[in-house]
């Protein structure tokens, strides 16, 4: 285990000491959010993507280390442990490295190679493979034996053939060096299947594709794989043959006699037969697993920026789910999100139902006192946006809001549970008002995977993305706080130490008892013990509680802390956090101990400052440029406000009001070089842009952010533009997911697997 810590701490430049005493409080069962926040003295205050990857530096060491004991446990059973191969097993550091020493004694099926063992033929192998100068025919000569199965001369020399290329393929430094051979000089040659040239004309780009295995970016690697998968394209990866057999024959081929002869023949007969399946696999796994991470990494990232999108706050809201034939599904909220009225409006069937549409929409904002409005941004919503505009209602902010995802929750349990009599239209548009009111406490009800950001999401390693996405959605809520008096069970379920069931428990305490006053009561909740409540406590927030401290991100552990602070100041804990001369008064070294430094007191004194402080960003009203709701409406020059709704690692998709994002590349992000569009973007960002091209007949819009654009440049041929389709029926809406490509870069190949 010590080695462990040395090689994560030697990974990630921190100490031994962060590493093992960050994975012991893991191994108690702390959560990341938790270590990262209240105990900083512990770790040497790592923050949480730190300590995030120490729990899986640590799992993957763990495993390796399981797997090297079960190999050593399968050879001691067969026989076959020596003391230099044990060591060799020691030594690995990479699960593939342990594969490679472990293949030469593997049991596996019956092999050409295990035939020609059966026949007797492998003394007739070792000796071609010491080629020294004999006559292969006349050793051969001696192993014919028709009861056996050796009928001739050529037959024996095949099956020792067999063995060699068996050998040869399970070598350990020929895999390896083969390896970095695909990794630095392979390329991926992709081939339209005949006949399906029409069928897959998506893939157009890859009908004659030849790239690098080392430059490729994820977006391509994922649409061959697709495009394979789908039966549209053949996809072949290898060096040039001629490189792989010159590696092999220097390892192996030690002469220029007649057994080096076969030995070469065997070299070519083992690299085209077993070892360039077996690497092919092997580089498929490899670059699908690292175009894998990057789009995860992109993915969650743009999740993150959503979850943490400003909040509008507890503002009195109308919702509007728009609609053409079926009408526009209004509802009201009030400021905790409760649903107070609905009913459905038809602004865009003829003079009369606008008229009515607008006499109602008035009724209701002053009969709730309505502060603002949300208008879902799918189907109708830009013709609605400008009917609700038209209404001229003094002091309302007016929003259209991201959809994403809105027909799925009014479909899922939670929305049944929580409105069972209402249709999914109801549903629909409450939370689509929700998501402007708290786009976090809304959002962790519907699957990360469908909120509107995601790309390949049903391409990549499924458990790895859930993963990824979980540990996101828990870093906001808990980044966060939630209130424990109106929170849901779904974002409870969120918080650290809690899960479904405890938020669950946490809800019907609440409803049986009404809402917690301090809390210490959380230990009264069913199932929720000691451990439970340390990780939770300093992440719920109970406003208005007797004690202010309660509100606030002060973990109930430093409550005694605080409350001596307070007594040598002379003052109430709540004159301490309302008056800052005497918060700087307190000389926080008197309070420093053995579990408590700096950086816990400095936490403390700035959450006492602002309790319970939102780190979101404030809200600001956005509207779109009137008159451009189509993609039709757009000119060449145009400059128009927009919103970011996705970012890759080619560029920026933009929401300009036209039901089709546009793109801005990297390259017309700014005028300066950038390698990332996160360094000067980030999801659901306002921006301003140019149009500088429009094929409306593809739907693509190609956007800049660049003063003085120049003549639209030829389109770069790696990227598609997402595909909006809005569709509703009677009953609901179905908004399809855009699957865009991701010109994601691979990490820096270095010929060794992790």
């Amino acid at each position: 285990m010590t080695t462990h810590y040395k090689k994560i701490a030697s990974e990630l430049s921190i100490s031994e000491k962060q590493v093992s005493t960050t994975v012991d409080l893991l191994d108690e069962g702390a959560t990341v959010p938790f270590i990262s926040r209240y105990r900083k003295e512990l770790t040497g205050s790592l923050d949480e993507v730190q300590v995030a990857a120490i729990r899986d530096r640590i799992a993957q060491l763990r495993e390796l280390n399981k797997r090297r004991e079960a190999i050593i446990k399968s050879l001691t059973e067969l026989g076959k442990l020596t003391i230099e191969l044990e060591k060799q097993l020691n030594d690995a550091e990479t699960m593939v490295a342990l594969e490679d020493i472990y293949l030469p004694y593997r049991p596996k099926r019956k092999t050409r190679a295990t035939a020609a063992r059966e026949k007797g033929l492998q003394p007739l192998a070792d000796l071609l493979l010491e080629q020294n100068r004999i006559d292969p025919e006349e050793e051969a000569a001696k192993y014919v034996d028709e009861q056996r199965g050796v009928n001739n001369i050529e037959e024996a020399l095949a099956g020792a053939r067999d063995i060699i290329a068996e050998f040869i393929s399970e070598h350990a430094d020929a895999r390896t060096k083969l390896r970095e051979l695909f990794l630095e000089k392979g390329t991926f040659q992709s081939k339209v299947v005949p006949g399906k040239e029409e069928a897959g004309i998506k893939y157009k780009d890859y009908f004659d594709w030849s790239e690098s295995v080392k430059t490729a970016p994820s977006h391509r690697v994922l649409a061959m794989r697709r495009g394979e998968k789908e039966e549209v394209l053949w996809l072949d990866i290898q060096p040039e043959q001629e490189l792989a057999i010159e590696l092999l024959e220097r390892l192996f081929v030690k002469g220029n006699n007649a057994a080096s002869q076969q030995v070469r023949l065997a070299v070519h007969d083992g690299y085209k037969r077993l070892l360039k399946p077996s690497m092919e696999t092997e580089i498929r796994l490899h670059t699908k697993k690292l175009a894998d991470e990057e789009a995860i990494r992109v993915f969650a990232e743009n999740a993150r920026q959503l979850l943490m999108a400003a909040p509008l706050g507890q503002k009195r809201v109308m919702a509007i789910d728009p609609g053409f034939r079926t009408g526009c599904k209004v509802v009201c909220l009030d400021e905790q999100g409760k649903l107070l009225e609905y009913t459905a409006i038809f602004p865009h069937t003829g003079a009369g139902g606008a008229s009515e549409a607008a006499k109602t929409t008035r009724h209701l904002v002053e009969k709730y006192h309505i502060e603002a409005i949300a208008i879902g941004n799918g189907t109708a919503g830009r013709e609605t946006e400008l009917f609700v505009r038209g209404l001229n209602l003094p002091g309302i902010n007016i929003v259209m809001v991201n959809e994403s995802g809105a027909s799925i929750y009014s479909a899922s349990e939670a929305a049944r549970e929580e409105f069972p009599d209402k249709d999914v239209t109801v549903r629909g548009a409450v939370s689509i008002g929700r998501r402007l009111m708290d786009p976090l406490a809304e959002l962790v009800k519907i699957d990360p995977k469908s909120i509107g950001v995601g790309q390949y999401q049903h391409d990549v390693d499924q458990t790895k993305l859930q993963a990824k996405l979980d540990d996101t959605v828990i870093s906001c809520v808990n980044a966060v706080g939630v209130e424990l008096n109106t929170a849901s069970k779904q974002i409870l379920a969120y918080v650290s130490g809690l899960g479904p069931q405890l938020a669950q428990n946490i809800v019907e305490y609440r409803n049986a008892n009404g809402a917690f006053r301090k809390r210490e009561q959380l230990k009264d909740v069913a199932r929720l013990g000691g451990k439970a409540f340390e990780q939770a406590a300093g992440f719920l927030r109970i406003h208005n509680a007797a004690d202010p401290l309660d509100a606030s991100a002060v973990h109930p552990e430093r409550y005694a802390l605080v409350q001596q602070m307070a007594k040598d100041a002379k003052c109430s804990v709540k004159e301490l956090m309302s008056d800052a001369a005497l918060r700087r008064s307190i000389p926080l070294q008197r309070y420093i101990t053995d579990t408590v430094g700096l950086p816990t007191l400095n936490d403390i004194m700035a959450e006492l400052a602002k309790p319970g402080r939102d780190p979101r960003e404030q809200f600001e009203a956005f509207s779109f440029t009137e008159g451009v709701n189509e993609i039709s409406d757009l000119k060449i020059g145009m400059k128009l406000p927009g919103i970011v709704t996705n970012i890759t690692n080619f560029g920026a998709f933009v929401d300009i009001g036209v039901h089709q994002d546009g793109l801005v590349h990297l390259s017309r992000i700014t005028n300066r070089y950038i390698k990332d569009p996160n360094e000067v973007l980030k999801v659901h960002q306002k921006i301003q842009v140019t149009v500088v091209e429009v094929d409306t007949a593809r739907k693509r819009i190609s956007l800049s952010m660049k003063e003085n654009e120049p003549k639209p440049e030829q389109k770069r041929p790696e990227y598609r533009q997402p595909q909006h389709k809005h569709t509703q029926d009677n009953q609901h809406k179905k908004h399809d997911q855009p699957e865009t490509d991701m010109a994601i870069k691979l990490a820096a190949l270095k010929g060794k697997f992790k």
